[in-house]
């Protein structure tokens, strides 16, 4: 019986303190050690960023690669390897500004993983400037005096109209709620998007607030494309807590046939 603590690499995450992330990171090992999943098994990608050094910290095989690719990455893992779990996982920054071409096409092909996106609405890691999930009229940063000006992006709506299987949004001051979301998204066959109000207490000081601004989601998952539509065309992005929409979509996968063996690619570099 594997504990949370022993998904736990034993490095010191160097977060700062208060940093929602160190809760996604707990919520995370919690929901590996629920599911029981044997390390050797797991593949955790990321792209650049603060939430994105979050494979150093768990002790499962790790990826941390280029700003924005760790979609495209995991995509390819999963697919030449589809008995690893696959998780990817990074900030708003990495996932919907660098690598807002891969979010679209990795909810589009629909291969079984999971995506974990811990959203502060800024660019910690490189001192807080605005990012695609800030709201345009947030005057925090030197480079924005006056604000964005620019439509906050809905990443959810946006995983919803092009293809994704399974959609939640959380809070990571609910840990215990987090990790529960995050199980059923892992054994969710399909591509899962779940979006984690991650506050940045260095550059969003004001985020501290979200804990007494967050509400939970009224209903219970939906598989109606409509309805889901309907509620995060009308939310404000504070409500969370449950699953969205789920739907079973069938996962894009290889067959064996299209699979190739590691041998052949060897062969083609025998002189």
């Amino acid at each position: 019986m594997k504990d949370p603590d022993s998904y736990r690499s034993g490095v010191k995450p160097v977060w700062c303190p208060g940093c929602g992330d160190y809760s996604v990171l707990s919520a995370l090992t919690n929901a590996m050690s629920a599911l029981q999943l044997p390390p050797e098994q797991v593949a955790l990608i990321s792209g650049i960023g603060c939430s994105s050094r979050i494979p150093t910290y768990v002790n499962v095989y790790g990826f941390h690669g280029v700003h924005g690719r760790a979609l495209p990455l995991a995509t390819g893992l999963k697919l030449a390897r589809p008995d690893l779990t696959v998780l990817a996982a990074g900030g708003d920054g990495d996932g919907f500004s660098i690598g807002g071409n891969h979010f679209l096409h990795a909810c589009r092909r629909n291969v079984d993983m999971t995506y974990i996106i811990m959203d502060n609405e800024v660019y910690g890691m490189t001192k807080g400037q605005a990012s695609p999930t800030t709201a345009p009229d947030w005057t925090g940063s030197d480079l924005t005096p006056a604000g964005t000006g620019l439509t906050a992006f809905q990443p959810l709506l946006l995983a919803l109209v092009t293809g994704a299987n399974f959609i939640a949004r959380c809070f990571s001051g609910d840990p215990a709620n987090l990790a529960e979301i995050l199980v059923e998204a892992i054994r969710h066959p399909g591509f899962s998007v779940v979006q984690i109000l991650s506050p940045c207490p260095t550059f969003r000081p004001e985020q501290r607030q979200w804990k007494n601004q967050v509400r939970e989601i009224p209903d219970s998952a939906t598989a109606d494309f409509r309805s889901a539509a309907r509620f995060l065309m009308e939310d404000d992005g504070l409500s969370v807590g449950r699953i969205l929409y789920r739907t079973d979509r069938k996962p894009f996968a290889l067959s064996k046939n299209r699979r190739g063996d590691i041998s052949e690619l060897d062969m083609e570099f025998v002189l």
